[in-house]
């Protein structure tokens, strides 16, 4: 299900870098005064995503991995209540709104299937070594 010899090789990275370009731009319309505020701050958590997907594959323990992919996983919420806050004060519409949940639901639908399989992967092994 997951054969991959690189984090770039991860359909789940590849989306979230997608979401990276998609909150870049969206949020370029954000008035000037949100610059370090709802638009850093979407920013950061749209580059945590692809950023911890990558150091968790460069981990070698299961565990430690997985730790990674659950902070991903956490920004990808966060990132869901900022898109919702940026539609409250009218700085995007129903339709980017919409469009935008589309890809962060996604990405969490992978990165759920990914973490499964780390859990899995993770179990399988100690089973072997007993």
């Amino acid at each position: 299900m997951f054969e991959f010899k690189r984090h770039t090789d991860l359909e789940v990275w590849k989306k979230s870098r997608e979401l990276v370009s998609c909150i870049y731009t969206l949020s370029g319309n954000f008035p000037k005064e949100e610059s370090y505020g709802l638009t850093n701050q979407m920013h950061r958590c749209a580059v945590s995503v692809p950023s911890n997907i990558a150091e968790g594959v460069g981990r070698n323990i299961a565990k430690d991995s997985i730790h990674f992919f659950f902070i991903s996983k956490g920004s990808l919420y966060e990132l869901e209540t900022q898109l919702y806050l940026s539609f409250d004060l009218q700085y995007i519409t129903e339709n980017i709104l919409n469009e935008t949940l589309l890809k962060i639901h996604e990405c969490l639908k992978l990165l759920n299937d990914f973490i499964n399989y780390y859990k899995n992967k993770s179990i399988t092994k100690l089973n072997s070594n007993h």
